[in-house]
Order: structure tokens, then C-alpha cells, then sequence
């Protein structure tokens, strides 16, 4: 995928922080018909109720213990490897993709923070260790990458090629929209009400994850190359969690999925590549 390279004064870069009080950015906006539609069709509720209470919520939310950034040179963060420029100029593409829909439907946004580490590190979220993998984390807004996954993605896992890494970084910013929109506290509140229900929907937060990754590279379709989409492919079937329970000599176990199988990564993944429309990234829209 040819991107442009990235414009140090459009993103947020560290190497490691130190924590501060901050608050959370964002009101419920244009996520608000999915969230509840999680309410409605998990408890049973009144989705016009459910909406009032929403945003009661959200007006009562306290700030939360962030991270605090050291001052840095953020060109040489970017270029300390090849992965971490690659990186930068995909968090670039997807500030100058997602900020205008925000601002379209007049929604506070507030860019990531991209936080690379070598090992391990401290984020909002607790400790950040390489074994983790990328992760997000809403605490802090910081997307935590070891830029060293991308060998073993590769090696171990079979997905090699640029969109394959900025596959990762587009799913991970994916989590930062859900955050923005307050989807992710509505899943949570809705995972603590119905346990039982709880790895089914941390699925579809992964896989609207996911869409949202495609979104991005839809709204970019004159920067694909060929192969982009089936090096993006391969990506999301080699992580699905079905491929490492069997990869892991383990038995697939639906029910302790977290992230979904490698057919519903996949298929969410091209469902945005293909319409290039958030609103297409409705995973909630069938749940019983």
C-alpha cells in the first residue's frame, strides 16, 4: 500500500510515559444506534431509555489514570526502524481518514497516542509486555506496539507484507473509534450484566475492530497495490481464533473465542475494505 510519509505535526508518537490524571475524550455520537441495539437486544430494554441513561453515564464518567508523554523527537521515534516509519505513516493515513468523519458528524475527536516499546513497558492499562502482542488501551488512548511482533507475524504466522502491518495498527485504531463513540464501556457494562454473554461480545468489538481496519483502507483505495488485499487476508484468517487453537494443538472451542475465527475476521475485514462505510460495521445487528 503506498502511503505518503507521515507529517510529524498530524500524530502522536512515545517511547514511554509516565502516568498523570486525564480524562476521556469524545461524547456518544454516530456509535449510539449500535450501542443500543446492544441494550435492546441483550437486556430487553427500551431503546429510548437506554439512550437517556447512556448519556446520564457518560456526563457522571470520572477521569481515569492515563499516561503522562515525555517530550520527543517525533521524526526519529518514527524512523527507528523500518516497521516503526511504516507504522507512523499508517497512523498518518488513518488521522487525515477518520478526524473529517468525526468533525462531519460533529463529534469530538481526539487522535491516539502511538506508543512504541522494546520488551516491556507500563501503560494505562497495567503492564505492557511484547508477548502481548499490539493492544489498546482506552485508559490512555495509547495504541502499544513492540515492534517486534511484525517478524514473528510473519515468520510464525505466515502474513508478510506492508498491509498485513498496517492491518494491525488500522485494527488496533479501530479500538480507539469504539472508544471515542463509547462503545467499549457500553460492551463492558453490558459483559458485566451478562457474563454469559461476555466472550460473544468481546467478539463482535474485535471484529467491528476489524471493519473499522477496512473501513480505512476502502476510503484509500487509490493506495492499494495488487496483493495488498490478499497479503490483508491472510493477516486477519492467520490470527483468527480458531487457526491458533489448531496451530496451538488445542481443540477449537467457539465458546472461548475472543477475537472471532478466521472466516469472521476475514469477512469483516473485506465487509469495510469493500463498502468503505462505518455504518457497515454493525457486528451487534444480529445478536438474539
Amino acid at each position: 500500500m503506498r502511503l505518503d510519509e507521515f507529517d510529524p505535526d498530524n500524530i502522536r508518537v512515545s517511547q514511554g510515559g509516565r502516568s498523570f490524571p486525564g480524562g476521556r475524550g469524545g461524547k456518544m455520537g454516530c456509535g449510539s444506534l449500535v450501542i443500543v441495539l446492544i441494550g435492546a437486544l441483550v437486556f430487553g430494554v427500551d431503546p429510548a431509555q437506554m439512550l437517556g441513561t447512556l448519556e446520564n453515564v457518560q456526563q457522571q464518567q470520572q477521569p481515569a489514570s492515563v499516561q503522562q508523554d515525555v517530550p520527543q523527537d517525533t521524526t526519529a521515534t518514527c524512523k527507528q526502524n523500518a516497521y516503526s516509519l511504516e507504522s507512523c505513516n499508517a497512523l498518518d493515513s488513518l488521522n487525515r481518514t477518520w478526524q473529517p468523519l468525526f468533525q462531519k458528524a460533529n463529534i469530538a475527536f481526539e487522535q491516539p497516542m502511538l506508543r512504541f516499546y522494546n520488551g516491556t513497558d507500563r501503560s494505562g492499562c497495567g503492564a505492557a509486555q511484547s508477548a502481548m502482542g499490539p493492544f489498546y488501551c482506552p485508559a490512555d488512548q495509547g495504541i502499544y506496539i513492540d515492534t517486534s511482533f511484525y517478524d514473528e507475524l510473519e515468520r510464525q504466522l505466515g502474513a508478510k507484507g506492508d498491509f498485513a502491518r498496517y492491518y494491525v495498527v488500522a485494527h488496533e485504531y479501530g479500538h480507539h473509534i469504539q472508544h471515542l463513540l463509547g462503545i467499549d464501556s457500553q460492551v463492558r457494562q453490558a459483559q458485566r450484566q451478562n457474563p454469559q454473554r461476555a466472550n460473544s461480545l468481546q467478539v463482535r468489538m474485535e471484529l467491528q475492530a476489524d471493519c473499522y481496519a477496512g473501513v480505512w483502507a476502502g476510503r484509500n483505495k487509490d493506495r492499494i497495490e495488487p496483493g495488498d488485499m490478499e497479503e490483508g487476508m491472510t493477516a486477519a484468517s492467520a490470527i483468527g481464533d480458531d487457526t491458533l487453537m489448531k496451530n496451538a494443538g488445542q481443540r477449537v472451542s467457539p465458546e472461548s473465542f475472543t477475537h472471532g475465527s478466521s472466516a469472521q475476521r476475514m469477512d469483516w475485514l473485506k465487509r469495510g475494505l469493500e463498502t468503505g462505510n462505518e455504518d457497515a460495521c454493525d457486528t451487534f445487528n444480529d445478536m438474539k
